[in-house]
């Protein structure tokens, strides 16, 4: 939780060095309850989660302290003020019909879509995001899982010619998902699945970074189309807080927006008119955040 310390050192936030030699780089505890205003007991049994809920100001003050970005912040918030339900799983996701409409809009304009869970499982998409990124119909509910497909299909690594900043990514995500639903056992058995077959993963986890990316540029190396670099936008559905809209764009008169059309005009040719549409995992009670283990 208190991971960013390491980055900071006496320096760094106008503190005078105490003497003597340190074993490791980072701020000691005394230092970073100086720079927030605490005691260093009392800091000692908030690190220690021996506090049994940190009011407001000390976790500004912490923030501040620890130099936390927007997402850091968020995630440390939840950890240190942990909502009523945070021991309860995840609730059920379902996809409102009116967003299903949209991804399918969104595939006639040349927009690859799908929606995401608060574990990265993939609960919708167009046929053009399963042209561009896996075919999610053809894979088993366990599969449909975008941190799984990064770390555990080799093909992905193909995929994203950037895979580790993807792979970093989807790991910042999950620990976002883990201060929210810190005790759900879907969550815990996807973290443990990734950490015995992934290395880098088992690392990257260690590291406690968040992150969460709603905008920017993402290439994908397809083996249909080639290199192709698209803008991508989330977007959180409001009555469903732990969804996230996924869409991906290309710029007008682009390589990638003649790319896209050739891929969509290859799903028109694969997929009958009549089984065209929008993709749909509705999670059985076993892997849906009612507790079931999704192995």
């Amino acid at each position: 939780m208190f991971s960013r310390r390491a980055r900071l050192r006496p320096e760094d936030v106008g503190l005078v060095p105490v003497p003597g030699t340190r074993r490791v780089s980072g701020l000691r505890r005394e230092e970073l309850a100086q720079l927030a205003g605490l005691s260093t007991d009392y800091y000692t049994r908030v690190e220690q989660g021996r506090v049994q809920r940190v009011s407001d100001s000390i976790v500004e003050a912490l923030g501040r302290a620890l130099r936390l970005d927007e997402h850091e912040f968020a995630h440390f918030r939840n950890l240190a003020q942990p909502a009523p339900g945070a021991k309860r799983p995840a609730p059920r996701q379902q996809i409102r019909p009116g967003l299903r409409i949209m991804l399918e809009s969104f595939a006639q304009s040349q927009v690859p879509a799908y929606v995401l869970g608060p574990y990265l499982d993939v609960l919708a998409w167009n046929d053009l995001a399963a042209a561009l990124v896996a075919d999610f119909d053809r894979l088993s509910p366990t599969e449909r899982n975008m941190a799984r497909l990064v770390f555990l299909d080799p093909a992905a690594r193909d995929l994203y010619p950037d895979w580790e900043h993807t792979a970093r990514t989807a790991v910042g995500n999950l620990r976002l998902a883990a201060g929210q639903f810190p005790h759900d056992p879907r969550l815990i058995a996807l973290v443990g699945e990734l950490s015995v077959h992934s290395p880098e993963f088992r690392g990257w986890w260690a590291g406690h970074d968040v992150r969460e990316r709603t905008s920017g540029t993402k290439s994908f190396q397809h083996p249909q189309i080639g290199r192709i670099d698209l803008h991508f936008s989330s977007f959180r559905c409001t009555d469903a807080p732990e969804q996230v809209l996924v869409t991906y764009a290309a710029e007008a008169s682009s390589p990638a927006e003649t790319s896209l059309r050739l891929l969509a005009s290859w799903v028109r040719e694969a997929v009958p008119s009549q089984e065209r549409g929008v993709g749909q995992r509705e999670r059985a009670e076993e892997i849906s955040g009612t507790g079931g283990d999704q192995r």
